[in-house]
């Protein structure tokens, strides 16, 4: 019985670890790291602003962009 509960346990915790390392490709256009603009996304926004625009070229950096 308690070797059923170890595989048990361990497929969940596998199930989990590959479920929190998979890609997520919807973000970006080409499946790797986009350039910044609403020109290189998929699904580009209906408006796009300078404050977007700001924001976008500064993800993911921990600095505000400095039109702020």
């Amino acid at each position: 019985m308690g070797l059923i509960k170890m595989a048990v346990a361990g497929a969940a915790g596998y199930a989990l670890y590959k479920y929190a390392t998979r890609d997520n490709e919807a973000a970006y256009a080409g499946g790797q790291v986009r350039d910044a603009g609403p020109e290189a996304m998929k699904e580009p926004p209906k408006s796009w602003s300078k404050i977007d625009e700001a924001s976008d070229e500064s993800f993911p950096a921990s600095d505000p962009p400095s039109t702020y």
